[in-house]
């Protein structure tokens, strides 16, 4: 059956089939080959897209712009909306519906975009909350396909650390969504909400995915891609002491990835990284705690197995995908 995720918001991977999924991802690649070809569709010609951000970007922000840019659209980015302050969600909502062809929005609560897409009229983006995560999560899949030869069903993916933020829910989400093996690993105060676990779990015996969670890191053996995250999101910064104490031990260093017992084992991360002191978040940490890299060690992050730029690529074309999906 034909594929049609026009009119669709992005919202969470929950709302979307293993078929639906995969056909973002086969647009993600079709498009990149085309972009590297120098081929432009213009197939967001005429439409006008708005970006609303109440969380810092990088990358969120530059994949939406230059994918808007590459097929034709226009991009708003506002930062210093009345939204929620002097205005509503609701009447913001209505208010950019009429203007705009797409809303993407980043921020913390899910129930912000929820919202959002109840009242704006046009299909409304995800580009992270403190619960989910969703266009990231395509880019990883799109960065495993590019490098690990196995079928996805044949993927084993780790993640380590903290395992019930929005990168541990989503990568749950489409490893149970997809039929990939999904290993969880951290300490158990930090493992998922367990509601969330349970329908993964009853999820996977349909589509053939297993979900796990572990404490002990010696559970990465037999891995094909070992992915981590910042210790701390945004807006925790005050937990910074008790997450270190928590997670020092689930730092990914090369004798983890030695403990894959896989020479080729990638190295993914959603980015940004504390790997070294290049930042002044890095050095006030070390300042304050003695660490000189936190989530993954330098050597693992420069390594051959690193995979972490061509994920970052890929938020580009994996958001392109959903905006000519859905509005193009």
């Amino acid at each position: 059956m034909p594929i049609n995720l026009r009119g669709r918001h992005l919202l969470t991977l929950l709302d979307f089939a293993p078929e639906e999924i995969l056909f973002l991802l086969d647009l993600a690649d079709d498009l990149k080959r085309k972009k590297r070809a120098g081929i432009r569709n213009n197939l967001l010609a005429g439409k006008n897209i708005v970006l609303l951000f109440d969380k810092t970007s990088t990358r969120t922000r530059c994949a939406f712009e230059v994918a808007a840019f590459d097929e034709g659209a226009n991009v708003t980015f506002l930062s210093n909306s009345q939204m929620g302050k002097k205005e509503s969600l609701e009447d913001t909502a209505k208010v950019l519906g009429r203007f705009y062809d797409g809303i993407e929005y980043r921020g913390f609560k899910q129930e912000v975009v929820e919202l959002l897409a109840k009242h704006a009229g046009v299909p409304v983006w995800n580009g992270l909350t403190d619960k989910f995560h969703p266009t990231q999560v395509l880019a990883d899949v799109m960065t495993i396909r590019e490098h690990i030869r196995k079928p996805l069903n044949k993927v084993k993916l780790v993640y380590v650390g903290d395992a019930r933020n929005n990168m541990g829910n989503s990568l749950m989400i489409i490893s149970a969504k997809l039929g990939m093996h999904f290993v969880g690993i951290a300490p158990k105060q930090l493992f998922p909400d367990q509601e969330l676990v349970a329908q993964m779990q009853e999820l996977a015996e349909v589509t053939g995915a297993q979900i796990e969670f572990s404490e002990n890191i010696h559970d990465v053996d037999g891995a094909d891609a070992i992915y981590t995250d910042v210790w701390v999101s945004m807006g925790e910064e005050a937990q910074f002491a008790e997450r270190i104490a928590l997670l020092e031990p689930y730092r990914v260093t090369m004798d983890m990835l030695r403990m894959t017992n896989n020479p080729d084992v990638i190295f993914l991360h959603c980015l940004p990284s504390f790997h070294d002191l290049e930042t002044s978040v890095g050095r006030d940490i070390h300042e304050k705690f003695g660490l000189t890299e936190m989530e993954v060690s330098d050597e693992v992050f420069r390594s051959p197995n690193s995979k972490v730029f061509d994920e970052a690529e890929n938020r580009m074309h994996t958001i392109k995908a959903v905006m000519v999906a859905t509005i193009g």
